[in-house]
């Protein structure tokens, strides 16, 4: 419960709380894609089988929240998932600065994906500009993906 269901309710919270239209000096809220940070710390933190499943679902959310094509995030969710779980014995121990090199490929992979998928779909590429707004906050948010991991490290016996 404390690493899936809580922090994947929080996400859910923390984005509706973002999509909402207000302004703050003239410039709206960022919409950063917060199920990124699950789905690079989870793999990392205590991979599980119930994992995948509960990112498939957040991906479908953030598909009702936006709109667009569906499925699109949900993939993109699980492939990084995939993609960390499968360098997981790579990165268990790693230094921080080593982790948001990881953490940055796989941004970029996810939004890169996306990208493709909806230029390909609408057959007109999307705003750089609007990605880059989307992009940037999403790699600032490292830092809670980081705390994850410390966190399930300080409380594991094998990493002493």
């Amino acid at each position: 419960m404390s690493w899936i269901v809580y922090p994947a309710l929080v996400v859910v919270a923390a984005q509706l709380l973002l999509a909402t239209p207000l302004q703050l000096f003239g410039l709206n809220l960022p919409e950063p894609v917060l199920p990124l940070v699950l789905a690079f710390a989870w793999p990392l933190v205590r991979p599980s089988m119930l994992a995948p499943a509960v990112l498939f679902f957040l991906g479908v959310f953030l598909y009702l929240l936006w709109g667009g094509i569906p499925g699109v995030w949900a993939l993109g969710l699980v492939l990084v998932y995939g993609v960390v779980l499968a360098s997981r014995t790579l990165l268990a121990g790693q230094e921080t600065s080593i982790l948001f090199v990881w953490y940055s490929c796989c941004v970029l992979l996810a939004f890169s994906l996306t990208y493709l998928i909806f230029s390909v779909s609408a057959g007109n590429a999307p705003s750089i500009l609007a990605l880059l707004g989307q992009l940037l906050p999403t790699l600032l948010l490292f830092p809670i993906a980081n705390w994850m991991i410390e966190r399930f490290d300080d409380g594991d016996t094998r990493f002493r």
